[in-house]
């Protein structure tokens, strides 16, 4: 038999610019996704480790660590503090994160949204687990700067499932929950201003746009109520997002304290204007 894919790669050529995704049926009878990429071929199981491996015995590597972690934060260990990720251990953590993230690419190609969302809440955890028990700074923050591209693409991925089991309030408060989760990172990051400039948040913000004139007239009141309690605790930022989406739907809406939810240089309207 010959091992040159030539063949293979002629019969699906691959497009620049595009996830190039399918599925397979592997010899075993059981299905494969695979991805072409510029020099080839890459090929994953859909469930478990993309490359179907189980180190120590475990589904991953990260639910390896995760159950040691476990047994040292046991009550009679004297705490988690013993647990600890060497470099190593991180850098195979984050070599087997590569591996989802190709998954959940592929996956969102193929419209399998809840997939995406296994994947990418997977790899958070990752994440969590490295700043939080790296033994190195380096460790613990050189992946933090995906994770605003990770919250988005798994709020993108519940809103797409909502919308498409025809649930546009729930792919509403899936982009809201998303929105409200980069906010929140950048903040803790220090960086507060960023969130407002960031792609992440303006791709969730473009998505709901789209899907707040498809919201029934019976969530006016809900959306009432929860501006209410956004001005309450003073997070005029979403109260102006509930605000405006209230004015779309051409209903009147509690106006904001002054200078609170600007945007632009805009100026808040008041009641009835």
């Amino acid at each position: 038999m010959s091992r040159d894919l030539s063949s293979l790669l002629n019969e699906w050529p691959y497009e620049p610019g595009a996830i190039n995704a399918r599925i397979v049926e592997g010899d075993d009878g059981t299905p494969r996704i695979q991805i072409r990429v510029d020099l080839g071929i890459l090929q994953m199981y859909p469930t478990g480790r993309p490359d179907g491996q189980s180190p120590h015995g475990f589904p991953s590597l990260l639910e390896y660590y995760e159950a040691q972690l476990d047994g040292t934060d046991a009550p009679d260990d004297g705490g988690s503090d013993k647990f600890s990720l060497a470099p190593e251990d991180c850098r195979l953590l984050r070599e087997e994160a590569v591996q989802y993230y190709h998954r959940y690419l592929a996956l969102l190609a193929l419209e399998d949204f809840e997939g995406v969302v296994r994947d990418t809440t997977r790899n958070l955890r990752v994440l969590d687990l490295c700043a939080a028990h790296a033994e190195t700074e380096g460790d613990r923050s050189v992946l933090e700067q995906f994770r605003p591209y990770i919250l988005m693409l798994r709020a993108r991925a519940m809103a797409s499932q909502a919308i498409k089991d025809n649930e546009p309030k729930a792919a509403v408060v899936a982009l809201d929950q998303g929105l409200d989760a980069l906010r929140q990172y950048f903040a803790n990051s220090g960086q507060p201003q960023m969130f407002d400039a960031s792609a992440e948040a303006d791709m969730l913000r473009g998505m709901r746009e789209s899907l707040v004139p498809k919201l029934p007239v019976s969530q006016q009141s809900e959306l009432r109520a929860r501006l209410a309690s956004a001005i309450e605790q003073e997070n005029y930022e979403l109260a102006a997002i509930l605000r405006d989406e209230l004015k779309m739907l051409g209903v009147t809406a509690t106006a904001l304290p002054a200078g609170k939810g600007e945007k632009s240089g805009e100026k808040n309207e008041s009641k009835g204007e």
